[in-house]
């Protein structure tokens, strides 16, 4: 039996060891951000609706921004991108201490600097997270991955517990301003150690729309991707019901200020920690979907629990088990998306990652809130808790997993092109045969075998594909598809994996002896 790598086996490498180190300083700069803005918000406002936007301002530009973000991460230049997100933060994150420090900071200004912080997150994210396991072997990738999130929920411990502590002493724009100075540390960490340039290409570069569609077709096609992007889609939705309403938790349950608020994250991040030092043997002894049924059932338990107890050491203990259960689901979902995307368009999974993760989480943070103002504290947390226990009705339709190495590894195309004239990249539609003479008596076993490469033609750049039955010849069948564009036909052929030329080994096992299978092209000219 393989041995498993130790979860601190990635720290051994000196690049990713500097830039965990400053993405953990970075992520407690935003946690102590976002819960000074909440607190703020509650304290200018009284607003349960008002307090939980904040959580929408600091997440929605994520669903709104990442996926296209995740295209420039990869077909651009990632340090200069990740550079320039991280220098347009510090401009706003120094304009939102100010403003704050000087009095003149109201509802409206915060949130829309909250908002435009969170603008420069979502486009450095995908970037970012793609390339900070560059330097670690693939098989240590997991173990990056939940090193990364042990940083992140430290975070979420550290930094609202030291901002409840500032905020009472100086006030929020002290907070603020911390901030700037953690994003100067990750900014000084990327110049040291850039990420690995993309690999030289000499094929069209993807265009930012054109790269989007690509992304979102990826996702739809690949059964495991979208099963991951569909379940954390669900939990963040439910979930983020807890993380929204801490701050009325602290203030209508509690009795507590803005240290009581910070204490009760800083609970969540410590469980969050705590969860992620077992969470990979876990993994590897119960499953993917046990980790999940089992976070989904702890955190609607604790959301019941401070929905109607209001016993101030139980439900700081039960923030510690939400912060585990939160964690170990998440990062499960994060290692199995990443693991499950070949590397042209990894960052782009990180991005629908995001987008489905954070997208849901902004929107249910103003869901919620709205339904505490408009019913009751109790009755969002409930209706929550049922929603989160009702997401174990997906793991049976939608199972989680890894991807296989032989998934993600980009293979040689069959055949050399060979075209009279090199069209036009921008060209097209583009349409492609391939013919096929196949054994007397094996139609049935070899449409049930050529019908699993529809979701890979589709998958990696067909708009459109059918197996169709030559009535002059009924031993002959044509594969046919189309592609936007001859780039995109020629990204499609370098996309193709070494799992999918297994699946085309087994279909060339119904052609009679002697035949190959000769491909033809068409473009469109009228």
């Amino acid at each position: 039996m393989p041995v498993t790598p130790s979860i601190w086996s990635p720290l051994r490498q000196p690049a990713f060891r500097g830039l965990w180190f400053s993405g953990a300083v970075f992520f407690i700069g935003s946690g102590m951000q976002s819960m000074a803005a909440a607190w703020l918000m509650v304290e200018l406002t009284g607003s349960s609706f008002l307090a939980a936007l904040v959580q929408t301002a600091v997440f929605l530009p994520m669903f709104l921004l990442a996926l296209p973000a995740g295209v420039l991460a990869d077909t651009t230049d990632r340090q200069r991108l990740i550079s320039g997100a991280l220098i347009a933060l510090v401009g706003a994150s120094f304009l939102l201490a100010a403003l704050v420090l000087l009095g003149w900071g109201g509802p409206a200004s915060v949130l829309f600097l909250v908002f435009v912080c969170g603008c420069c997150t979502a486009v450095l994210t995908p970037a970012w997270n793609s390339s900070v396991i560059d330097p670690v072997p693939r098989e240590e990738w997991a173990q990056a991955i939940t090193v990364i999130s042990i940083a992140y929920n430290a975070a979420r411990a550290i930094g609202p517990t030291l901002a409840g502590l500032v905020f009472a002493r100086l006030g929020a724009g002290w907070v603020f301003a911390f901030t700037v100075i953690t994003t100067v540390v990750m900014w000084q960490s990327i110049r040291r150690w850039p990420p690995r340039p993309h690999p030289p290409s000499r094929l069209p570069p993807e265009r930012l729309w054109g790269g989007t569609l690509s992304g979102l077709r990826f996702a739809w096609h690949s059964r495991i991707v979208l099963a991951q992007l569909v379940r954390v889609m669900a939990y963040s939705a439910a979930g983020s019901a807890l993380w929204a309403l801490l701050p009325v938790i602290a203030q209508r349950q509690l009795n507590a200020g803005a240290e009581g608020f910070g204490l009760l994250m800083g609970c969540m991040g410590s469980g969050a920690v705590l969860v992620g030092l077992v969470v990979g043997t876990l993994r590897a002894r119960f499953g993917l979907d046990a980790i999940v049924a089992a976070a989904c059932v702890v955190f609607s338990a604790v959301m019941l629990l401070a929905a109607w107890v209001q016993t101030p050491w139980l439900i700081y203990g039960a923030m510690m088990c939400g912060g585990a259960a939160w964690m170990a689901a998440m990062s499960t979902f994060n290692s199995a998306t990443q693991a499950s995307a070949p590397p042209w368009v990894r960052s782009r999974a990180v991005a629908l990652h995001i987008v489905a993760s954070l997208g849901a989480f902004a929107m249910g943070s103003a869901f919620w809130g709205a339904v505490s103002d408009v019913t009751s504290l109790s009755a969002a947390l409930s209706a929550a808790a049922v929603l989160m226990a009702a997401g174990l009705l997906l793991a049976r339709p939608m199972p989680l997993r890894m991807g296989e190495q032989q998934e993600v590894t980009q293979a040689q195309p069959w055949e050399d092109l060979f075209v009279a004239a090199e069209p036009n990249p921008e060209a097209g539609p583009v349409a492609v045969e391939l013919g096929y003479r196949i054994l007397a008596g094996q139609d049935r076993a070899f449409l049930d075998a050529i019908a699993q490469l529809k979701a890979h033609r589709r998958r990696d750049g067909a708009t459109f594909w059918r197996v169709y039955k030559d009535l002059g010849e009924p031993s002959r069948y044509v594969e046919r598809f189309i592609v936007s564009s001859w780039a995109d036909y020629l990204h499609q052929r370098a996309r193709s994996t070494v799992a999918d030329q297994a699946l085309e080994t087994e279909v060339r096992q119904f052609l009679q002896p002697g035949e190959g299978v000769p491909m033809s092209h068409y473009i469109a000219e009228r």
